[in-house]
């Protein structure tokens, strides 16, 4: 069965970091695309970033680049995402997902499976 297990969010001032962690159990790990989401109160779901499975290829939203950067450690089937900069919009959910395909995209639909989410809350 697999399994995707976010953890790290938290709470944080602006200006903070933060470190997420998705642990994937139950598959393939090191050949699929890993992607990070994230959905705030009253929006629809948001790409963030995902990482080929080499971790040779990442792709960020325009609206954290610089800021965060993905990654990902086979041999430990976990793929990290550390936020830096943080923002009061950066608060949401954050959902960490997996492809079946071996190239990202920024589309959700190409992921087909999906961790709970952990929510990230940045006070100003």
């Amino acid at each position: 069965q697999v399994q995707l297990v976010e953890s790290g969010g938290g709470l944080v001032q602006a200006g903070g970091s933060l470190r997420l962690s998705c642990a994937d159990s139950g598959r393939t790990f090191s050949a699929s695309t890993m992607g990070w989401f994230r959905q705030a109160p009253g929006k629809e779901r948001e790409f963030v970033a995902y990482i080929n499975w080499t971790g040779g290829g990442t792709y960020y939203a325009e609206s954290v680049k610089g800021r965060f950067t993905i990654s990902r450690d086979n041999a430990k089937n976990t793929v990290y995402l550390e936020m830096n900069s943080l923002k009061p919009e950066d608060t949401a959910v954050y959902y960490c997902a997996a492809a079946s395909a071996s190239y990202g995209s920024t589309r959700a639909g190409h992921y087909r499976y999906w961790g709970q989410g952990t929510q990230v809350t940045v006070s100003s």
